[in-house]
């Protein structure tokens, strides 16, 4: 599943995570800490919406 920043565009990819935050590949978005922040554009994760 991937969820796209709804400011900037940026994608979390559930496959890829995001190592740069120390999120594993494989971690499920509701597993994302609740203070993640797009590193784009540093908006939270309530500025995400689901894209398949």
């Amino acid at each position: 599943m991937q969820y796209v920043c709804d400011v900037c565009g940026w994608v979390y990819d559930e496959e890829v995570g995001y190592e740069e935050q120390g999120i594993a590949p494989g971690t499920k978005w509701e597993d994302v800490p609740e203070d993640f922040l797009c590193p784009l554009c540093m908006v939270g994760k309530d500025q995400f919406s689901e894209v398949g």
